[in-house]
């Protein structure tokens, strides 16, 4: 492959994902209007979030079998096309059901476009090439995220949120063609034959350390920023909601640390990576116990600097060791991602009404654990190679 279809192939990737990703956060910061227009309550609205997020975890296992047995092509055509149908269902919704059956569509569609994709590329990139396509991978996921948010946010409020689902479904809809143009033509050969079951992944040590770093490494990050907002409206801080705000602008570090990692990965390898991207974090982690805005700051940023080398390192490092299975590994791996976040979000809430910020650090720093082990293990297996 040259350097220019690399770099086609790179942007082709981000675009497709974060153009899915864009749809996912959506309507998160509507949901007060959302709840004056439908008079909702706010826990009815937050099922415009939680039902993609359902979604996502309902048809992830699923496509990761479907993409060990199906050419990439018609997965995302399939997969655009109905979080596309999904997209008109929440333009012309005239009831708050309405609005969540379509967005519960487009969470079932989710993994089409990214748990299918991540196995494909791992089935047709040799390593080196692999680690730097997902690190664009991860970084897109980034973008998306933040490129939601704004859409529903900032640049459509003038006019309506409804108009937000347009332009993401321009955005996805320019990605899809982008990507079926570029992506590189391969026959999947079936792989029915080989052990490359849920259960057979899970029993394989390497893989399994893999997915518990992304389930703690998740965990971790999402406990942080989740109850950033109660550390700082604290009388050490007393920021406003304006303040708060304009700390969560670091998530864009996650933009750059994606390739970087990838870059980081090639030369050192994937274990290295895993535990240089951990020491960051604990000393982020450290960082944000000092109550004093430089710190809080200087913490974030590594939080997401230390993080995102650790997720995209884990991700390169899943698909670049399997020879099949990549779509059953890459569900599994997104599956306890989402399961960590949600299990660290539930047991920080815990510790800090109980104790505090300082519990939730602590949490964390007993997280990283997870990441340390695979680390260790990366490298472990890297010499007995």
């Amino acid at each position: 492959m040259t350097d220019a279809a690399q770099l086609r192939l790179q942007l082709a990737v981000f675009a497709l994902v974060s153009a899915c990703f864009t749809n996912i956060y959506i309507t998160q910061p509507v949901l007060p209007v959302l709840q004056q227009e439908f008079q909702a309550s706010s826990v009815e609205v937050s099922f415009t979030i939680s039902a993609v997020v359902l979604g996502i975890a309902l048809a992830n296992l699923p496509f990761g079998v479907l993409a060990d047995r199906l050419p990439i092509r018609p997965i995302i055509l399939t997969g655009s096309g109905c979080m596309l149908i999904g997209s008109l269902i929440c333009i012309f919704s005239d009831d708050l059901w309405s609005l969540i059956g379509g967005r519960f569509l487009q969470g079932l569609f989710v993994p089409a476009l990214t748990t299918c994709l991540a196995a494909f590329l791992a089935k047709s990139l040799p390593p080196a090439r692999l680690n730097m396509v997902m690190g664009y991978y991860v970084s897109a996921t980034v973008v998306g995220g933040l490129g939601g948010r704004l859409l529903g946010g900032w640049i459509h409020p003038p006019l309506h949120w409804r108009y937000a689902f347009v332009s993401a479904g321009v955005f996805l809809l320019i990605a899809t063609v982008m990507s079926l143009r570029t992506l590189p033509q391969r026959t999947i050969q079936p792989t029915t034959h080989t052990k490359t079951g849920f259960l057979e992944l899970l029993r394989h040590r390497d893989l399994l350390a893999l997915f518990l770093c992304g389930a703690g490494g998740f965990g971790i990050f999402s406990s942080i920023f989740n109850y950033l907002p109660f550390r700082l409206s604290e009388p050490a801080f007393d920021f406003s909601t304006e303040q708060i705000t304009l700390m969560y602008l670091v998530y864009v570090m996650g933009i750059f640390m994606g390739p970087i990692a990838g870059r980081i990965g090639n030369r050192i390898g994937s274990g290295s990576t895993l535990l240089m991207g951990t020491g960051v974090l604990a000393l982020a982690l450290l960082c944000l116990l000092i109550p004093a805005v430089w710190a809080v700051v200087v913490g974030l940023v590594l939080v997401c600097a230390g993080f995102f080398t650790v997720h995209a390192g884990a991700v390169g490092a899943i698909n670049g060791k399997l020879s099949s299975g990549q779509g059953r590994a890459n569900a599994l791996y997104v599956l306890f991602y989402y399961v960590g976040g949600w299990i660290g979000i539930t047991i920080a809430g815990v510790a800090y009404s109980r104790q505090g910020w300082l519990a939730v650090v602590i949490m964390s720093l007993l997280l990283l654990l997870t990441l340390v082990n695979a680390g260790v293990s990366e490298r472990r297996s890297l010499k007995n190679a």
